[in-house]
């Protein structure tokens, strides 16, 4: 593959973001203490960094579409870093709110583009690899960069942390204003065009679905730390340890979803994979102190959520065979909503009831995502039906 070396340093530039992203799961408590806030309201530098990244960026992205793709990705790498410094050198909430938005903002922006730019730098039958290195950064990011991040906030603050990954993000900048060509989209895709797929009422439901399972994830994982200390009174190396293992399992739920859904078929993949979301989430509502249990469980939960989201990506491809960019774009956004639905969720959880009260309410809005899948399929069958008598 062509440009390899410049490839991998974009899914580092990706891995960067993504860490960003989730790593206030694992020092949401420092990030209280050392800001004076709840809990609950630390959980809304997730929010923020969600609703920043589902709104803006693909607002952004469809106005400047005809802007050179390496110009945005240099200015949303530099906006990213200095987003970082923001936070570093913030002494309130509302100013690590702030560099939460613009962190969000320009994560998202940077992390669609370096798809894009990726899939231009190889040849055309390598496009597919191209892009799933630069997704192998995200993931990556939760398997490595979360639990090394709470190690690394431990020994050098949480603060610090920020800026030891802007200096690694001037990597990959300088490599995109070296080695990047300037590229412009042959075909734009406008905002009008993403919205008018959701006139569809499977892509409707589709997207639903996305919003509620990942919304029940992310109401426990967000504050999985919290939680896991109230369930068993662990330390933050216990904890790191299993962000790690939680981690790696999203990545081999990742792989296991893609093949069952080759296999089996989509839908068939997204009902095993909820039902099982929701089967673990209530045994963590029951299953007590017991160390190894909560370890069995939440594996088994992140493997079932992680393998729920490639044959999600893949119906909807089915769904807009002639559009699936815009389909996964919009699906994309769902995802962000979900994690701020699921943080502001699991905040007013934890300040009008108990931490542990979190799986349980996790498991509700992932009831709601089977709920969904249950109307998609009667959606399909009805469509099936209608075609079938227009035949006739």
């Amino acid at each position: 593959m062509k440009n390899k070396t410049v490839i991998y340093l974009l899914a580092l530039a990706v891995f960067l973001i993504g860490t960003i992203e989730y790593i206030i799961t694992g020092i949401i408590q420092m990030v209280a203490i050392d800001l004076s806030v709840s809990t609950s309201v630390a959980g809304l530098l997730v929010t923020a960094f969600a609703l920043s990244a589902a709104i803006g960026a693909p607002i952004v992205i469809a106005l400047t579409i005809n802007v050179d793709r390496k110009k945005i990705l240099l200015w949303m790498l530099s906006l990213f870093i200095i987003s970082n410094f923001i936070t570093f050198f913030s002494h309130s909430f509302a100013m690590v709110l702030l560099s939460r938005i613009l962190q969000g903002l320009s994560g998202g922006i940077a992390t669609v583009v370096a798809m894009a730019v990726a899939t231009r730098l190889v040849d055309s039958e390598k496009r597919g690899s191209a892009i799933g290195i630069i997704l192998m950064g995200l993931s990556s990011s939760l398997v490595f960069g979360v639990p090394l991040g709470t190690i690394l906030s431990e020994m050098i603050g949480w603060k610090a942390l920020f800026i030891l990954i802007s200096v690694i993000t001037i990597i990959p900048l300088v490599v995109v204003y070296r080695s990047v060509p300037t590229i412009k989209e042959q075909e734009p895709v406008t905002i009008a065009m993403q919205l008018a797929i959701l006139k569809d009422k499977r892509i409707v439901s589709a997207v639903a679905v996305t919003l509620f399972y990942v919304g029940g994830y992310s109401t426990l994982f967000t504050y999985l730390t919290p939680f896991l200390q109230a369930s068993a009174n662990l330390s933050i190396a216990n904890i790191s340890g299993i962000l790690l293992l939680a981690g790696i399992c999203s990545f081999v739920g990742s792989s296991i979803g893609g093949v069952v859904a080759d296999k089996k078929g989509p839908k068939f993949t997204i009902f095993t994979g909820l039902v099982l979301q929701i089967l673990m989430l209530l045994l963590l509502a029951v299953i007590g102190g017991n160390l190894v249990g909560i370890i069995a469980v939440i594996m088994i939960w992140m493997i079932a959520t992680w393998s729920t989201s490639p044959a999600q990506q893949y119906y909807l491809v089915t769904l807009v065979p002639k559009s699936p960019d815009i389909a996964l774009s919009v699906n994309t956004s769902f995802i962000q909503f979900g994690f701020a639905l699921g943080s502001g969720l699991g905040g007013f959880v934890i300040s009008n009831s108990s931490v542990l009260h979190l799986s349980l309410v996790s498991a509700g809005t992932v009831v709601l995502a089977l709920v969904m899948t249950t109307l998609l399929v009667a959606f399909e069958r009805h469509a099936s039906s209608k075609s079938l008598m227009e035949k006739c």
